[in-house]
């Protein structure tokens, strides 16, 4: 089996040249030692947009057109709570591309948009820290019967069931 070869640029305008000077594919290929289908999508290529450089890419190519990307974070965006499932119904039937979960997922992540659980508790401010450590210094000399009139509580959340009710935003 012979290995695949690329082309260089001085060998692509040598054959441009002879299809141009009104040879037949067939002659040129012959002449060149170079199959017939190489030469044919040169041709091709040169007649369609004048270019005979090769195209470098590397992977797969995108599924989605950065319109279709548009169109995902304006919908995720409107509705915060939307999964990654009827955002691919909804860009399936919106433009007729289908898409996986995983490349919805990862067109969001890109554009900084994640799945997150809502917080539960405020976060502390350094207003927040102030008046704690005010009030625990005015508390600090306290006696046990002063002590004995407060009541604590810690309230935890228990659940029985597997589904703990979270949402994602």
């Amino acid at each position: 089996m012979t290995q695949r070869k690329h082309l260089d640029d001085f060998l692509r305008g040598r054959i441009i040249g002879r299809l141009e000077c009104g040879r037949t594919q067939l002659e040129v290929s012959e002449e060149l030692g170079i199959a017939q289908s190489v030469i044919s999508r040169l041709w091709q290529r040169f007649q369609d947009d004048g270019n005979v450089s090769r195209y470098y890419s590397t992977g797969r190519p995108r599924v989605t057109t950065p319109n279709e990307d548009r169109y995902l974070a304006v919908t995720a965006k409107r509705n915060r709570r939307s999964r990654r499932s009827d955002l691919s119904r909804q860009l399936s039937s919106a433009t007729g591309t289908t898409v996986s979960r995983q490349t919805v997922y990862r067109r969001l992540r890109h554009i900084g948009l994640y799945a997150r659980r809502p917080v539960r508790c405020v976060p502390f401010t350094a207003t927040h820290c102030r008046l704690r450590l005010a009030w625990s210094r005015e508390h600090a000399l306290w006696t046990p019967q002063q002590w004995s009139c407060v009541m604590f509580s810690d309230v935890s959340r228990f659940s029985l069931q597997s589904d703990s009710r979270r949402t994602f935003i």
